[in-house]
């Protein structure tokens, strides 16, 4: 159900933008909308592209009676975020689903979720740390459970840097120091790749250097994404593009894996969960790759994150229900279990609660990377030091696909999703501030 006036519908975003979410006619509910089952076993559906995703389900289902779980898999990216959104409008969502991070503003703003505050709000607030719980409660209210944390981190040849003389960096003016030396001393190999096209990477890496670029004044949405801090590294990656410091091969792309698995590239910015697949992509270099934490502006622990899942109820959800299912894969010893022993490909995700965290661990092969490199406990330690108070806005598919646009041109990148931002805030009705 839409607003019925303009009046209306700028009130509801101009709640939301400020974060301070409703639940509206448009919105979901308390969780008040569960069917009573008559003795039955209550089912509900779960929509998920994650890895293990049907594997957990299974083993819920195997080890409660109650409740039932039916798993159906989902694509994964915008296509997933299309396939959900269209069953909620059609009436037909799951009970649960897996959402990243950055789409549970514009989802809770739309009326798309349920209200979890009753039923999950208290198990958030207890059992997940403060720099996560800003992502998943908006406006007062409990939109999404914490799957996991994903500090981004330093991923780099120990071999490689040793051999060209180079020490890990502290800070950035470290790296692009240990930058110019690689490059001096084999004119054919770079510190990364930096092709620019990720907007997460980018989000990640202005979220570190302490920059918020989504505000509120008043009943206007702010929107900065070129405050000083953006500014900064913008200009900071604009500079090792120009001087030819990086690589410009995109991100994400074939030449990427080869450059890093022949050596071409030593290091690349990456998160906790960026350790699982380096055995399947860059096997051939097993017991070379060491992790550390990310350089900082001003040699201070501090860094952003790079994409994370969580929990939702769709909107129409069976809430109460779907939490004992959702508390259960977040909380419990046998939920992460199930999830990472089933899985094919080793996995490193960290979940973001810290007592699952030692499960995950046992679950995980170290074996790739040398003695004493031990992923769970450095991406751990990267997790506290996540920089509090980020959150994304309402409008962030509109964002990411206008910076995917920028190539490597960080600064460009930036004024392009700040102009789509303004955009897409405009057109849902809500007024900018000046």
């Amino acid at each position: 159900m839409k607003p019925t006036s303009r009046t209306s519908r700028i009130a509801l975003l101009a709640a939301v933008a400020s974060l301070a979410l409703t639940a509206t006619a448009c919105g979901g509910s308390d969780g008040g909308n569960d069917v009573k089952s008559g003795g039955k076993p209550v089912t509900i559906t779960y929509w998920s592209a994650t890895a293990g995703a049907k594997e957990t389900a299974a083993a819920f289902n195997k080890s409660h009676q109650d409740v039932k779980v039916k798993f159906a898999e989902v694509p994964a990216g915008p296509d997933g975020v299309t396939k959900l959104s269209n069953a909620i409008k059609g009436g037909n969502a799951p009970d649960v689903a897996t959402m990243d991070y950055s789409e549970l503003p514009e989802f809770a703003s739309q009326g798309n979720l349920t209200d979890l505050s009753k039923v999950a709000g208290d198990t958030v607030k207890h059992k997940f740390p403060e720099g996560v719980q800003s992502l998943v409660n908006l406006g007062g209210k409990t939109w999404a459970v914490p799957f996991d944390i994903t500090p981004l981190e330093l991923y780099y040849r120990a071999d490689l840097f040793k051999k060209y003389g180079v020490d890990v960096p502290n800070t950035w003016a470290d790296y692009q120091k240990a930058a110019e030396t690689i490059k001096k001393k084999n004119p054919e190999v770079r510190i990364t790749n930096f092709g620019g096209n990720d907007p997460a990477i980018m989000a990640g890496l202005a979220w570190q250097a302490g920059a918020k670029w989504y505000a509120t004044s008043g009943n206007a949405w702010k929107v900065n994404m070129q405050d000083p801090a953006s500014t900064k590294v913008a200009d900071f990656w604009t500079n090792l593009v120009t001087k030819d410091l990086v690589s410009k091969t995109p991100l994400w792309a074939p030449e990427e894996t080869k450059e890093r698995a022949s050596g071409k590239v030593v290091s690349f910015i990456g998160a906790a969960w960026s350790a699982g697949g380096m055995s399947t992509t860059y096997g051939d270099t097993k017991g070379k790759w060491a992790i550390a934490p990310l350089p900082t502006w001003d040699g201070k622990p501090a860094t952003g994150m790079y994409g994370g899942t969580s929990y939702i109820v769709p909107k129409g959800g069976k809430a109460e229900v779907a939490s004992e299912f959702i508390d259960w894969v977040t909380t419990s010893k046998a939920g992460l279990k199930a999830r990472f022993t089933s899985l094919k490909a080793p996995s490193s995700a960290l979940p973001a609660n810290a007592e699952m965290r030692a499960v995950a661990a046992q679950s995980y092969d170290k074996s790739f990377f040398p003695a004493g490199v031990d992923p769970y406990r450095i991406a751990s330690a990267a997790a506290d030091t996540i920089v509090p108070g980020w959150t994304w806005s309402p409008v962030q598919q509109q964002v990411n696909a206008a910076m995917n646009k920028s190539a490597a041109d960080f600064a460009k990148g930036q004024a392009e999703g700040q102009k789509a931002a303004e955009t897409a805030v405009n057109e849902r009705g809500l007024s900018l501030a000046k």
